[in-house]
């Protein structure tokens, strides 16, 4: 098993959801963590609660996933405040829902931009710094990536475009020591498309779920890789 002690995340929306309980999870193992989002308020006040915990540490990024220059920024300033990086979580991401008929292109851009082409952006930033730490990229893609549904073809197609394109990655950075992961969730009980948790969720899967399996899979021998994960509630409601 792994140590995690003193290495260092960067989680792309980790302000709330499914980013955020990966946070806790990391720094319960005494990691140091940078969660952005696209308010520098925003990203401070969650890690301002999550430095509450006494375990890790800590750094809210204001960063854009969908502008290149905003993410390098974001790895700069981690890389100047702790040295390293040694796992991205690649979490940022939206969803527009309706019919062809009614999806507008703007919502079909601002759902590309963020699911898939902001996840590329991410990567290329850490790169370099993950080679040094031979280190993790794990994305969030969803169910989503590989069963279509009506009303979601912009989140469909981001989603399946996410899925193929980390596993891509995967194969491109093997060799370099780099793992890489895509983990696809079901329902999850978060604010995602203005959802507000409540009692009802709790047949949903719960973010300290996902929060769990990225640190097993941060402790795994190095020498095992799940390259694929789907994970779904046991007894949908």
């Amino acid at each position: 098993m792994q140590n995690l002690e003193h290495k260092v995340a960067l989680i792309t929306g980790g302000s709330k959801g499914i980013g955020y309980g990966i946070a806790e999870a990391l720094m319960q193992q005494g990691m140091k963590v940078a969660i952005t989002s696209r308010s520098q308020d925003s990203a401070d006040k969650a890690a301002a609660t999550l430095n509450k915990a006494g375990k890790g540490e800590a750094l809210g990024l204001a960063a854009d996933v969908r502008d290149f220059s905003s993410q390098q920024q974001a790895v700069e300033q981690l890389i100047n405040q702790w040295g390293q990086l040694d796992l991205l979580v690649a979490n940022a991401g939206l969803g527009h829902f309706a019919s062809i008929e009614d999806l507008t292109p703007e919502q079909w851009n601002e759902t590309i931009d963020t699911n898939l082409t902001g996840v590329f952006y991410s990567i290329k930033s850490c790169l370099k710094a993950l080679k040094a730490s031979k280190g993790y990229i794990m994305t969030i893609s969803s169910l989503a990536g590989t069963n279509f549904f009506a009303e979601g073809s912009a989140y469909n197609a981001s989603k399946f475009g996410l899925t193929g394109f980390t596993q891509s990655v995967m194969l491109d950075l093997r060799q370099h020591h780099i793992k890489v992961t895509t983990i696809m969730p079901g329902s999850v009980a978060t604010f995602f498309n203005d959802h507000q948790p409540n009692e009802k969720d709790g047949w949903k899967i719960q973010i300290e779920d996902i929060g769990q399996m990225v640190v097993d899979l941060m402790q795994m021998h190095p020498r095992t890789l799940p390259s694929k994960i789907e994970v779904r509630p046991t007894k949908p409601a």
